[in-house]
């Protein structure tokens, strides 16, 4: 059957295939240098095995009190789990009301709520939400890089515009006529329609908090950092140990991937029927 196959559909795999390559080497690459030694970071052409290096790396990396490794990725995974959940249970909660349900303002609200998105906090609202956590004697707690992103504005237009596609009015209308509450209609009808929008909002919203640097580098010290503050504490003034780089970067990768290993199938299903409709 393969000799079928049309020369365009063959040119096509190769070329994803060699896609598929360019882009997971680096990553590969990365998982190698952590259990090889120096010696190899420069090496051409690059080792493709594992070494036997990588107890004693991860040693190294434990040993590090200024980067207090371990403490950061205990942080980071009570950070990113924390706002994860809240994004995708208040994102759905809005996003159905905002969707499905009649009530005096709503259009006013969400035309608030979508500005919202124009003040990114990068760039102008670091500042004033900063002295407003000095205010609070939040600093250096981990409450400091929660609170502000407990919600999210884009969550709540995604959940929005996914659940108006996606749950016919008559269906809504059928459960109020059978009884149910709006609270019953969320958990039973809402929730389990949302389940492809949920799994790609989830994934987003934990890989842009745990990958964030900014905001953590702002409120937080070294004594309590989270997984990035510890590895930007990993370069040495004078000298560069890439391995123990290499090391940190692929456990702070680790989680990443293992969350899109249990949820591929549902991210990857939830990205195309979004693109569909």
């Amino acid at each position: 059957m393969k000799d079928n196959l049309p020369k365009a559909t063959v040119l096509t795999r190769i070329a994803l295939g060699f896609a598929l390559i360019l882009s997971a080497f680096p990553i590969y690459w990365m998982f190698i240098i952590a259990t090889r030694g120096n010696d190899v970071v420069g090496q051409v052409p690059p080792p493709l095995l594992p070494g036997g290096n990588l107890g004693e790396n991860l040693e190294r990396l434990w040993d590090m009190r200024d980067a207090n490794f371990v403490l950061g990725l205990t942080n980071s995974a009570i950070i990113a789990t924390t706002v994860t959940v809240s994004v995708v249970v208040l994102s759905s909660l809005a996003g159905f009301a905002f969707a499905k349900l009649r009530f005096k303002g709503r259009d006013g609200l969400l035309v608030t709520v979508l500005l919202t998105m124009a003040v990114p906090l990068q760039q102008m609202g670091i500042i004033p939400l900063y002295i407003m956590m000095v205010k609070l004697g939040w600093t250096d707690q981990l409450q400091a890089v929660i609170l502000p992103f407990l919600v999210n504005a884009f969550g709540v237009f995604f959940m929005r515009q996914y659940a108006e596609q996606a749950i016919p009015d008559e269906l809504i209308e059928a459960a109020r006529v059978d009884g149910c509450s709006t609270l019953r209609i969320y958990w039973s009808i809402v929730l389990p329609a949302l389940r492809p929008a949920i799994a790609v909002l989830g994934l987003l919203t934990f890989m842009q908090t745990w990958n964030e640097f900014i905001w953590p580098m702002a409120v937080l010290t070294q004594s309590n950092p989270t997984v990035q503050l510890s590895l930007s504490n990993l370069n040495g003034a004078h000298f560069q140990d890439y391995t123990l780089v290499f090391t940190g970067t692929a456990l702070a990768t680790l989680p990443l991937i293992v969350i899109f290993i249990l949820f591929g199938r549902q991210i990857v299903g939830g990205i195309m029927e979004g693109a569909v409709k």
